[in-house]
C-alpha cells in the first residue's frame, strides 16, 4: 500500500531549497494555496523546472517549482502576452468581421494582427483601450485546451477565421493543439496565459498602427497591426511613456537635420549622405578608434568590397548569409558578393602573409570595413540600421592559450572606449551555441570553455543568452545603456575554431607542426553609423566638445568686431580647434539662440571693447552666464578641454 501512495507522489522543490510532497497531478495554484493564501491570491503562473506554465496544468513529475507573482521579471512577457489577447478579443466585440492572425509580446509591450478591409485609425485607440478595461473588469477566466487538429481547423472555418485556419492546415497531422478561452472568445495559442483577465494591470496603452502582410510575405494580403505597451502598474507605465517623449526629443533622424549632420534618400536606399558636420563627428570618432587600436598592438589593413561567391562558399556564409548579400554577375560568368562581413578577407591577408611561428601570435587586424548587407526597407531606420555601414571589425589570430589573456586584453579596451564616450553602464551576455551551427560538438565545447575561462579571468559580470552565439562560434554581446535608460548591443567578442579549419589558416607550433590559429572576432563600435546614431541621441546633440562637429562659433556684435572675429578664428585653429565664424548683421542675442538651437558647445562673442582689450566673452551651451577671459586663456582653456581622450588614454 506505501508503494502505491509513493507512487502517486511528486516532489516540488522550491527556489529555497525545502521540498513538499503533492498529489501527482497538482496544479501550480493547488501548490501556492498549499503554501499560504497571500501566495496563492497573488501568483500568476508557475515556472517548472525553467519552463513558464499556467497556473492550472497538471506537474506529473519530481519538479524544481518557483511561484510568478507581479514582482517577478517574468510576469511582464505574460502580462504583454495576455495583453495582446485581450487588444484582440476588445477589436472583435467592438468591430465584427474583423479577422485575427497573432499576436505576441514584444520587448516592450505587445502587438497584434487584424484583416479588416476599413483601415483603423488611432482615433480608434481610446474606444479599444475602454473596452479591453471592460474585459479585465469582467475577470474573464482563461482556460487552457486541448484540441485536434481537426477541431481547430473546422472551429476557425465556421468562424469564418480564415487565416487561422490556413495556418492551422498546414500544422502536422496527429499533433494536439492548444487553445485558450477567455469568456466567449477563442483563440490559437501556446500559452502560457494568466488565470483570468482580471489579473492583466490595468496599465497598458496603445501606440500606433501599422501595415503588415500575412505571415511576413509582400504577395500575401496586408494585414493592420496595432502596436501597444503593457506594464506591471502606472507608475512603470507612465515611466515608459516618458521615456517615449524624451526619445522622440532625442531622435537622430531629426538632430541630424538639424545639425546638418546627414540624409537619407529613396535614390540610395539603405544608405548614409554625409554632410561636412556629420562627416567630421564621423573622422573623429574614426580618428579616435584608430589611435587607441594602433595603441593596443592592432595592424590595420584594408580588403575588397567585391569577392568571388567560391570564398563565401568556403567559409559557409553563402549558405547561411546569403538572403542578405547583394550579388553581382560578372561577365566573365562569375558571381561576385560585396562583403557583408570582413573575416574571410582577413584570413586570406593572414593566409599570405608568408609563414607564421607561434612565436608571431597574436596577430591582431583590424579593418574600418565597408560592408552591405540586404535588409528589408521595412526594417532600415535612419542611421541606426541600414544597409551600407562601416564596422570597426577586428580578428585576432591566436593560440588557443592565448585565448583568456586576449579576452581579458580587450575587454579592458572596450570598457575604456565606452568610457570615453559617456557610457558607464555596460551589461555582458554570454551566448552559446545556436541550433544551427558550423563545426562538431567537440569543436564547440572546447570554444565554450576557452570564452567561459576568458570572461571569468575578466571579471565580467554577465548573464546568459542561450542558443544566440555565431554560427561558428560563441560569443560576448556588450550592451551599452544610454542617458534615458535604453539598452544598445554593440560590442562582441566570439571565439571561433571553425573558420581557421575552413580556409586552412595554420601557423607553425613549437614542434615544428603545422596548426590552426584561433579566431577572435571582436568589435566595439559595432557599425559606426549605428554608433554615431546611439552617440547622437545620447547626447540629444549636444556633445563633450572633443566629439563636437563645430565646437565653437566667433559670433560678433557689430561689424567693427569682424577683423577680431577672423583673429579670434585663426588662434582658435592654430590650436586645433573646429570653428566657424559669424559676422551676419544681425542682433547678438539672436546668434546666440540660433547657434545654441544647434547645439554649438561654445559661442565667443567679440564686439569693439573686446576688440580693443583682447578678450573674448565666453558663452558655453545650456548657460546664460558668460565669461570674459584674454584670448590666449579661451584658446589654452577650450584646447585643452577639445583634446581627444584618446591622447589621455595612451598616457
Amino acid at each position: 500500500m506505501s508503494e502505491v501512495a509513493s507512487a502517486d507522489q511528486i516532489t516540488i522543490t522550491l527556489p529555497d531549497g525545502s521540498a513538499r510532497t503533492h498529489a501527482r497531478g497538482v496544479t501550480g495554484a493547488e501548490v501556492a494555496a498549499d503554501i499560504g493564501p497571500g501566495l496563492a491570491k497573488a501568483a500568476l503562473a508557475v515556472k517548472v523546472d525553467g519552463e513558464i506554465r499556467d497556473l492550472g496544468r497538471p506537474i506529473d513529475a519530481d519538479s524544481a517549482l518557483a511561484i510568478i507573482t507581479i514582482k517577478d521579471e517574468d510576469a511582464l512577457e505574460l502580462i504583454r502576452h495576455d495583453a495582446a489577447h485581450v487588444l484582440a478579443e476588445a477589436v472583435q466585440e467592438l468591430f465584427p468581421g474583423t479577422q485575427i492572425t497573432f499576436g505576441p509580446s514584444t520587448e516592450d509591450g505587445f502587438y497584434y494582427d487584424f484583416h479588416r478591409e476599413e483601415p483603423f485609425s488611432t482615433e480608434d485607440f481610446e474606444t479599444i483601450e475602454k473596452k479591453m478595461e471592460e474585459i479585465v473588469s469582467r475577470d474573464e477566466q482563461i482556460i487552457r485546451e486541448v484540441w485536434t487538429k481537426d477541431e481547430v481547423r473546422e472551429f476557425f472555418t465556421k468562424e469564418g477565421e480564415s487565416f487561422k485556419a490556413e495556418w492551422v492546415g498546414e500544422l502536422p497531422e496527429g499533433e494536439d493543439i492548444t487553445m485558450y478561452r477567455q469568456g466567449d472568445w477563442v483563440d490559437l495559442c501556446r500559452g502560457p496565459h494568466l488565470p483570468s483577465t482580471g489579473k492583466l494591470p490595468k496599465a497598458f496603452k496603445l501606440m500606433r498602427v501599422a501595415g503588415a502582410y500575412w505571415r511576413g510575405d509582400a504577395a500575401n494580403p496586408q494585414l493592420q497591426r496595432i502596436y501597444g505597451t503593457a506594464w506591471r502598474n502606472e507608475k512603470e507605465l507612465k515611466a515608459h511613456l516618458l521615456m517615449i517623449e524624451e526619445a522622440e526629443k532625442r531622435d537622430h533622424r531629426r538632430i541630424g537635420r538639424e545639425m546638418n549632420l546627414f540624409h537619407i534618400q529613396e535614390e540610395a536606399v539603405g544608405s548614409v549622405f554625409w554632410h561636412a558636420n556629420g562627416w567630421t563627428l564621423y573622422r573623429v570618432a574614426e580618428d579616435y578608434m584608430r589611435s587607441r587600436l594602433d595603441d593596443a598592438g592592432y595592424i590595420e589593413v584594408k580588403t575588397p568590397q567585391l569577392v568571388d561567391r567560391a570564398l563565401w562558399e568556403r567559409s559557409g556564409h553563402w549558405e547561411k548569409f546569403r538572403e542578405h548579400m547583394f550579388t553581382i554577375d560578372a561577365e566573365d560568368e562569375r558571381v561576385l558578393a560585396v562583403k557583408p562581413m570582413n573575416c574571410p578577407c582577413h584570413v586570406q591577408i593572414y593566409s599570405h602573409s608568408g609563414m607564421v611561428s607561434y612565436r608571431d601570435l597574436p596577430i591582431r587586424m583590424a579593418e574600418f570595413g565597408s560592408c552591405h548587407r540586404y535588409e528589408p526597407s521595412g526594417a532600415l531606420h535612419g542611421i541606426m540600421r541600414v544597409r551600407a555601414f562601416t564596422q570597426d571589425d577586428a580578428h585576432i589570430f591566436c593560440r588557443e592559450d592565448q585565448i583568456v589573456a586576449e579576452t581579458k586584453a580587450f575587454c579592458e579596451l572596450l570598457q575604456s572606449v565606452y568610457r570615453d564616450f559617456g557610457f558607464t553602464e555596460v551589461a555582458v551576455k554570454f551566448s552559446d551555441r545556436p541550433e544551427v551551427r558550423a563545426g562538431d560538438d567537440a569543436t564547440w565545447d572546447r570554444a565554450e570553455a576557452a570564452l567561459m575561462e576568458a570572461t571569468r579571468a575578466a571579471g565580467l559580470d554577465f548573464t546568459l543568452n542561450p542558443g544566440e552565439g555565431a554560427f561558428y562560434g560563441p560569443k560576448l554581446e556588450f550592451v551599452l545603456r544610454d542617458a534615458i535608460g535604453r539598452d544598445w548591443q554593440c560590442g562582441t567578442l566570439q571565439v571561433d575554431f571553425v573558420l581557421p579549419e575552413r580556409l586552412d589558416a595554420t601557423y607553425i607550433d613549437e614542434d615544428g607542426e603545422k596548426a590552426r590559429p584561433v579566431m577572435l572576432h571582436r568589435a566595439i563600435l559595432g557599425s559606426f553609423e549605428r554608433f554615431l546614431g546611439i552617440l547622437i541621441e545620447n547626447y540629444a546633440g549636444r556633445f563633450p566638445l572633443w566629439l563636437a562637429p563645430v565646437q565653437a562659433v566667433i559670433a560678433t556684435i557689430t561689424n567693427d568686431a569682424d577683423d577680431y572675429a577672423e583673429e579670434v578664428a585663426a588662434a582658435c585653429r592654430a590650436a586645433g580647434l573646429r570653428v566657424e565664424v559669424d559676422t551676419r548683421n544681425e542682433k547678438i542675442n539672436y546668434k546666440v539662440r540660433e547657434h545654441s538651437h544647434l547645439h554649438v558647445p561654445a559661442i565667443l562673442v567679440v564686439g569693439r571693447r573686446e576688440a580693443e582689450e583682447g578678450t573674448v566673452a565666453v558663452r558655453r551651451l545650456g548657460s546664460k552666464d558668460q565669461e570674459v577671459l584674454a584670448l590666449a586663456d579661451v584658446v589654452g582653456k577650450l584646447s585643452a578641454e577639445a583634446q581627444s581622450p584618446a591622447v589621455d588614454d595612451a598616457a
